[in-house]
């Protein structure tokens, strides 16, 4: 009976050292899912041409939906939407680029060379991030990003445009971390 006993207890530290050992696959995406409070910037145009901010506080909800995609659900008072992204380590950053239709829509092509939704195809070089290699394999010189995360300092930032009646709106959030 002892004996079953010391086997059931050294199957048990077995197991738990190992799941406690084991890496995460993806450790700065476990960082930066939650909550981020912060204010969300409108560039409301004004006669002239000239611009004016309205500041308003705002909270940004960070879901990682599978491996290269997280959802960000973005609301305040005047606004509530929800959009996904995909993240690319970058040393102490993971930036984000837009997915899918939103990122042809963009930049005039698919996404291609098996990186859909923030997937590597083992094709990167040694002194290469995934941010980097993202950047090498889909962009041209001069494409345009718009946010991302400072794992540093634990904030969010992202620009975006949404449609209006019609019209299109700049906003920005920037937050922090709860």
């Amino acid at each position: 009976m002892k004996k079953i006993g010391l086997i059931a207890k050294t199957v048990f530290l077995t197991v738990f050292v190992f799941a406690a050992c084991e890496k995460s696959e993806e450790p700065f995406v476990d960082l930066i899912e939650g909550t981020y409070v912060g204010t969300l910037t409108d560039n409301v145009g004004l006669k002239g041409g000239s611009t004016s901010k309205i500041i308003e506080e705002a909270f940004a909800e960070i879901t990682k939906i599978r491996k290269g995609i997280i959802e960000v659900h973005l609301y305040n008072v005047k606004l509530d939407t929800t959009f996904m992204l995909d993240y690319y380590e970058d040393m102490d950053s993971i930036n984000v680029c837009l997915t899918g239709d939103e990122f042809e829509n963009m930049y005039g092509h698919m996404l291609g060379r098996g990186h859909m939704s923030g997937g590597m195809m083992n094709d990167m070089r040694n002194d290469e991030t995934e941010w980097v290699h993202h950047l090498n394999d889909e962009h041209q010189e001069g494409d345009e990003h718009f946010g991302g995360f400072d794992m540093q300092n634990h904030t969010f930032r992202y620009r975006f445009n949404l449609l209006d009646g019609g019209i299109s709106k700049e906003f920005q959030f920037e937050g922090q971390k709860e």
